[in-house]
This record gives C-alpha cells, sequence and structure tokens, in this order.
C-alpha cells in the first residue's frame, strides 16, 4: 500500500471509529485530578451523550466502576469509588470509551493533634492534608455517609472542617485511645445501581489520652483568696513532687486529698496560669486573675458606736479563714482577714466581694478605715509559711460621734405618752436583733426559762439578742416609734403589772427617774475573737416623772392579776 493510501485510510477510519486519545491528549478533561476517594469529580468534554442507563453509561477508575451523579452530554459527576487506587479514568458511552488521563488518589493523612492529652469536653485540633473541603451533609443516614472523626471509638461529628484542619470536641464518653479521620462513601451496587453499604477511608491513627476533668473554684481573687481544685486521682496525700502554681508563685497547699485539694493565693502572686503539678507531670488548667482590693466609699462616714458600717468596692474577696464563717455570730473568728476603724479592728458583720459590712466597735475611733487581707509565701514544699504579710486597701476617712441630748419634750407623762427627744449623734434605730448564737437557740427550744438572756454565758460569750439602740425611763426601756440621727419618739414605758399584790404598788413604783438614751456595741478580743461583752456609750436627757395616767382600771385588779383569786 502506498503511503497515500494509508492517511487516506487512517482519516476515514477516524471520521467513524471513537478514539480513546488525539495526539497524545486525554479526550475527556477530569477535575480535579488528584482527590480522595468519596470526593465529587467532574469530567468534561464532547460526545458524552445522553444517559441511558447505569449499564450503557460507565465511569471507571483504575477499573473500578464509580457512582454516577450526574450525566449531560458534555459533562459528567461521579463519586471516586472507595476502593480506587491512582490510575486511568474512563467514560464508556455504550461500546465507546473515552480516556480522561490518570487519576492520583491521596487518602487522609494526620500530622499532629492539639493537646495529645486532653480532658473530655477539650476543643481538640486535628492537623494533616487531604481531609476534603468539607464533613459532607449532616445527616449520618444520607447515602453516601458523612465524613467524621473517631476518638478512642466514639464517633464524633466535628465543629469546624477544612481540608488540612479539624476541631472537634471531645465528647464526655470517649477513652483514652487512638484518633482517626474517616471520609464516607458509597460505591454502585454490582449491576450499577446506587448504592452499596457505606464505606469509609481511615487515615492513620494518633493517640490521644483523656485525664480527668479539674474544675477549679474560683479563677479570679486576691491575695489569701481559698481556690478548690475538683477532681480524681491527686492522691491520698501530697506527694514531694506535688505543687500548685499561680504564675510563678507557689500557692500555699491547705488540703490535698484524692478528690480535693484546697491552696491560698499567695503573698505577691499576679495574673498568670494555675498549673497542677503531680507526681512529675505538669497540667495548665486556666488562668488565675489575682485581683487588688480597691474601696469606693463608706457608709455612713459619722456614725455613733454599733452602727452598720457599709464599705463599697470591688475584689475584696471571700472570707474563709479557718472554719469560719462571718454569718455566724456565736462562731465567727476575724482571724487574718479584718477590718480596723481608727485602727481599732472592727467587728464583721459580713464580707461579700463588692461589699463588706462591720459594726462601729465600742473602742473606735476616728480616723481612716482600712480593709487588710492577709497572705504567706509558703516553703518550697508548699507548706505554711515562710513568709507573712498583708494587703491593705484604704477605705476613707470615718468620724465617731457621741450621742448628744439638746432637749426633751415633755418632763412628765402617764403610760403610753409620746416623748420626743432632739439632739444629734442617736445614729440609726437597729430594727434588727443582734443575732443569738447556737447555744441560746438550743436552749430555748429545751425551754429552760433560766437563761439569762441579757448577760454573758459563763465563757465570756455574748449571747444578747436585745437592740443595741435604747431609751429608757428610769431604767425601763421605752418602745420606739421613730429614730432618726437628730429626733428620736418614744412611747412611756409599762412597768410590769404582774406579781404586785396590790394596786397601791404600782402607785409606789411610778417615779421620777433619768430619761436615758444609749448605745453598745462590742471589741474583738486580743486574740481576734468575738466578741467582749456589750459596753454602752449613754446620754442622759435628764429627769423625767412617770405620771399616773393611762393606768388599767379596777377590773383589771379584779381579773387578771394573778392573786386576784387569792385573800391578798
Amino acid at each position: 500500500m502506498t503511503l497515500l493510501r494509508v492517511i487516506i485510510a487512517v482519516a476515514v477510519l477516524g471520521a467513524v471509529l471513537p478514539v480513546s486519545s488525539y495526539a497524545g491528549q486525554p479526550a475527556i478533561e477530569i477535575t480535579p485530578t488528584t482527590a480522595t476517594p468519596g470526593s465529587t469529580v467532574v469530567l468534561s468534554g464532547k460526545g458524552l451523550g445522553s444517559f441511558k442507563s447505569v449499564q450503557f453509561n460507565k465511569v471507571t477508575f483504575a477499573g473500578l466502576p464509580a457512582l454516577i451523579q450526574r450525566w449531560e452530554s458534555d459533562l459528567v459527576e461521579v463519586k471516586v469509588p472507595v476502593k480506587a487506587v491512582t490510575g486511568p479514568v474512563e467514560v464508556l458511552v455504550g461500546k465507546k470509551k473515552l480516556a480522561a488521563g490518570t487519576f492520583t488518589v491521596v487518602v487522609p493523612t494526620i500530622e499532629a493533634i492539639t493537646p495529645v492529652e486532653a480532658e473530655r469536653g477539650t476543643m481538640l485540633t486535628i492537623t494533616g492534608q487531604h481531609f476534603g473541603v468539607t464533613a459532607g451533609a449532616r445527616d449520618p443516614n444520607t447515602m453516601f455517609g458523612v465524613n467524621d472523626v473517631v476518638i478512642g471509638g466514639v464517633i464524633v461529628r466535628p465543629r469546624r472542617w477544612k481540608d488540612d484542619k479539624i476541631e472537634v470536641q471531645i465528647p464526655t464518653n470517649a477513652a483514652s485511645g487512638d484518633v482517626v479521620v474517616r471520609l464516607a462513601s458509597s460505591d454502585p451496587l454490582p449491576d450499577g445501581s446506587c448504592c452499596a453499604p457505606v464505606e469509609y477511608v481511615q487515615s492513620n491513627a494518633v493517640p490521644l489520652a483523656l485525664i480527668p476533668s479539674v474544675r477549679v473554684d474560683p479563677m479570679s481573687g486576691p491575695v489569701g483568696t481559698k481556690v478548690v481544685l475538683f477532681g480524681q486521682g491527686f492522691g491520698a496525700a501530697k506527694g514531694e513532687n506535688d505543687a500548685v502554681w499561680i504564675g510563678d508563685n507557689l500557692a500555699t497547699v491547705a488540703k490535698w486529698n484524692d478528690d480535693v485539694i484546697v491552696v491560698h493565693v499567695p503573698l505577691g502572686a499576679e495574673t498568670g496560669p494555675l498549673v497542677l503539678k503531680h507526681q512529675g507531670r505538669q497540667r495548665a488548667l486556666g488562668t488565675f486573675t489575682v485581683h487588688v482590693p480597691k474601696a469606693a466609699s463608706i457608709t455612713p462616714a459619722r456614725a455613733p458606736i454599733g452602727t452598720l458600717l457599709r464599705i463599697h468596692g470591688e475584689h475584696f474577696g471571700f472570707y474563709s479563714e479557718s472554719g469560719a464563717t462571718p454569718y455566724s455570730f456565736m462562731d465567727f473568728n476575724t482571724g487574718e482577714n479584718r477590718v480596723e476603724i481608727g485602727g481599732v479592728p472592727a467587728v464583721i458583720y459580713r464580707w461579700h466581694d463588692d461589699r463588706i459590712d462591720v459594726w462601729v466597735p465600742f473602742s473606735a475611733k476616728s480616723g481612716p478605715v482600712r480593709i487588710y487581707r492577709s497572705a504567706a509565701k509558703p516553703k518550697a514544699d508548699g507548706s505554711c509559711c515562710q513568709e507573712r504579710g498583708e494587703v491593705v486597701a484604704d477605705a476613707g476617712e470615718f468620724t465617731l460621734v457621741t450621742p448628744v441630748i439638746e432637749s426633751y419634750d415633755p418632763k412628765s407623762a402617764g403610760l403610753d405618752a409620746l416623748v420626743t427627744i432632739k439632739g444629734s449623734g442617736f445614729g440609726t434605730f437597729l430594727k434588727t436583733a443582734e443575732h443569738t448564737g447556737l447555744g441560746l437557740s438550743q436552749k430555748a427550744y429545751k425551754r429552760r426559762l433560766d437563761v439569762e438572756i441579757n448577760e454573758p454565758e459563763p465563757s465570756g460569750t455574748v449571747v444578747s439578742n436585745v437592740s443595741r439602740t435604747e431609751v429608757l425611763f428610769n431604767g425601763a426601756a421605752a418602745l420606739v416609734q421613730s429614730w432618726t440621727d437628730t429626733e428620736i419618739v418614744v412611747k412611756v414605758p409599762h412597768r410590769n403589772l404582774y406579781g404586785i399584790g396590790k394596786r397601791g404598788a404600782f402607785f409606789d413604783d411610778l417615779s421620777t427617774g433619768p430619761l436615758v438614751v444609749r448605745r453598745g456595741s462590742w471589741d474583738v478580743l486580743p486574740d481576734r475573737t468575738c466578741c467582749s461583752p456589750t459596753q454602752w456609750v449613754t446620754a442622759e436627757a435628764g429627769q423625767f416623772t412617770i405620771e399616773a395616767k393611762g393606768l388599767p382600771d379596777d377590773s383589771y385588779w379584779k381579773n387578771n392579776r394573778p392573786d386576784a383569786n387569792s385573800n391578798q
């Protein structure tokens, strides 16, 4: 055959027969040319024809049929088969075979996980390559499956998914074990229809160690603050290499049990990471913020003893010294946290982070109000103490005033008559009674009538529950109608009418005597425990005569007095 005949024959055959390539180039273009199993790829070109059936229209990856998702005359979308390997891609349309070139199959690869040791609930970051651009549909029952992460055998739906980074929260039911990235897909059934059960392509496995969670409360406060670590596996007692650090400062350990550790923020501590060191391993538990106490105002700035002084501000911390509580009057121990008024320790009533209430003590003096928080630097083993010190916050100046009576009217009156007392420095009236102690309550429940409510117990502990603001008529307490710093209105009191043998005895008891306004308070004892017996500041108005007015009529004495049926 001559050369001309050969050229003509090839030209005729090319016009009527399908070709897989031309001039060494694929007839069909594939995008992308590299991807993971389960990825969707697009094949575009001429001569793809229309879709007739899964037997007539096929796409293969190195001989493995792919699941067809879309077929048009110039574009076909398919999923890379789960078991695909790098090799040629071909499009089959009936008996026609079109080459799409070589497709490279890659698999997900984890390069690192952060952190490698974590608590349940922690956000885990997985970095690597070929994870795919998305985790896919949210419904795990979709026909193509959903890409996911397996942590210690537990399947987890990630929060964020990129081709090179995945973020996932470690579930509470996960266990220590391998972290694996799985890419899901589904191949066609043997007859080419959809779909075979979902299968997964897995990445390499990277180990993750899960450790018991530790809760810290609080995560902020001034020096001296008690910080509690709740968890498991701390050990029955503090070991030689066990410690808690706040920033660059070793914390003072007060208690170390298997499930709880108690430390105090050390003197000189600054904001920084709170780190638990146990059996030589260090574990960061978050950032602890060290606050500096600041006082904004005191109310009132002028007052007599026994006044409840309120200090407003921030970062006072919480009172938590050695078993003491600011809500128990009997068991209260001022400890190392204290307030001083003119250099005299005040009796603390409440201590909150933003407000402290104290009673102005009997021995208070005019001068600065200062808040003291003590703290210590521990020894090298974390025990107390290498050094002790205090952080002081100035709250302002307080002026102590003394009650002064300028006038009272009337000078004599009958029972229940109103008497007005004018002056200055009376302070505020305490409508609530002093807190009673546990011992007093127990005695009351036992109905022990011999309790001396107004006197100290033999131990010297105050158990009084009467008001610390009083007006007395010849020793008898009056009923207060109103009380301001400059004016008091009271009722002339009744004497005890019971036990009077005859009406005349009552008359005899009505007499002239001093009209007195007094305020009571206590002092903190030298050992900083509370408190001394109530002590009083007294202002005398003058003499007042209780007149024989407003007395009960004769029927009272006949029907109500205890000895009404006797011959006395």
